[in-house]
């Protein structure tokens, strides 16, 4: 049977493999003190597992398994761990197409490949790190060169719903941000922050101080979303674009203000914790087609909302920014619509048909107070179309960014002549 290309015999791909495994203490760009993460990367087809160790300034390789239980366990072929180690492929990218597992923390799994140098000392194609600000620390997954993006998840969610962003417009001419929220995922959860809109905004805009960033286009789902809005409103001279998917706008219809107001999120802090069937109804309620999620994926986002929210400062964060969002005043002096009315840069809405969340119906109070946004109805979506719709959602934000660069571009040089 003739072998097909790209493949290497058994013995061959062994042998690349373990000289992969052989070299990695030596590329090791070291890490955080106190950092001390145990991972076992397990190839099935050449039936081998791999303990790598990693400490702030070392990095030990053994093959085969200690006793030591591991923090991360990643699964993969040989074939694809070659390419991650050439830097061919991003883990991000083996894992949305289903080439590689993990298991345990998902961020720590991700942020394996940014512990490296690739093959020539080239850096790794992606980086997770932390951003610290007053009061507040920020985890960060960064990859690309180029334009600068932000992306930000919405309530409950972390940076890894905007993987396939990432991936996409990072191999697409632009330097990617997705970050947690304070509250959230692996940033820290402070207690007696007021998880506000407005605060949410102080923290981006803090993030981009931090990392340089003049200007940015912002990406943001739902909560996110708003946050993004709250940014470009504040100072719209730090924003270039807004894709906004599903955004989380103010509420017209208050029946429940009186109720919401009177809950207090400092409940949270009693102990209790989400049940599985919970989560997974809630998560699955996200989308239109439930089928668009894969399983794997599925229990991984269980798995990690339930060891994020098993802390009382996690179930306070989601509470007040869940209080803090339906409050959020529609009209009046400083409602929401009349301040959307100000805004001056371009941004496009895109709404699910089937969203229970925000449903598109909000798509009419937009064009009432923002008429020159673009605005698209995702038919057969639900609330999460970056997640439900990635090949169609990430077009759209591309086509969209592309023409906001080029408008800006244009405007440039009319100014320059």
């Amino acid at each position: 049977m003739p072998r097909l290309p790209g493949l290497h015999p058994h013995a061959r791909r062994l042998e690349l493999v373990e000289d992969a495994f052989r070299t990695l203490p030596d590329r090791y760009l070291g890490a955080h003190p106190g950092f001390d993460v145990t991972f076992h990367v397990r190839l099935g087809d050449v039936g081998r597992t791999w303990e790598v160790r990693c400490t702030e300034h070392t990095a030990r390789v053994r093959r085969g398994a200690t006793r030591r239980e591991p923090d991360v366990v990643i699964g993969t072929d040989a074939m694809t761990w070659l390419r991650l180690r050439r830097g061919d492929l991003s883990g991000i990218e083996a894992f949305s197409q289903r080439l590689l597992y993990v298991r345990g923390d998902l961020d720590r799994a991700v942020a394996f490949e940014g512990l490296w140098r690739l093959p020539d000392g080239r850096p790794p194609l992606l980086r997770i790190h932390d951003v610290h600000l007053p009061g507040r620390r920020v985890s960060m997954l960064t990859m690309g060169q180029g334009r600068e993006v932000l992306l930000i998840h919405g309530l409950g969610a972390t940076k890894a719903s905007f993987y396939d962003t990432a991936a996409t417009l990072s191999r697409d001419g632009y330097r990617v941000h997705a970050l947690d929220l304070p509250g959230f995922g692996s940033s820290s959860k402070p207690a007696t922050a007021p998880y506000t809109a407005r605060w949410f905004a102080d923290t981006v805009l803090g993030v981009m101080d931090r990392l340089s960033i003049d200007r940015a286009h912002i990406v943001g789902n739902s909560m996110g979303g708003r946050v993004a809005l709250e940014v470009a409103l504040r100072e719209p001279e730090r924003v270039g674009a807004l894709a906004l998917l599903c955004p989380a706008v103010a509420f017209v219809k208050r029946g429940y203000h009186p109720i919401v107001r009177l809950a207090r999120p400092e409940l949270a802090f009693l102990p209790h914790r989400f049940g599985r069937a919970r989560v997974t109804s809630t998560l699955t309620g996200l989308f239109h087609d439930e089928d668009a999620i894969d399983p794997y994926v599925r229990d991984v986002v269980v798995d990690e909302f339930q060891r994020t929210y098993g802390t009382g400062g996690a179930r306070f964060a989601f509470l007040s920014a869940a209080r803090n969002i339906y409050l959020d005043a529609p009209f009046g002096k400083h409602g929401f619509y009349p301040r959307l009315a100000d805004l001056e840069r371009p941004a496009m809405f895109v709404w699910g048909s089937h969203d229970k969340l925000i449903p598109p119906g909000f798509k009419r109070h937009v064009s009432e107070w923002l008429p020159r946004a673009e605005q698209i109805v995702l038919e057969g979506c639900g609330h999460v179309p970056q997640v439900e719709r990635p090949d169609q959602t990430n077009g759209l934000i591309r086509r969209f960014l592309a023409r906001a660069d080029a408008l800006g571009t244009a405007r440039r040089a009319r100014r320059a002549a």
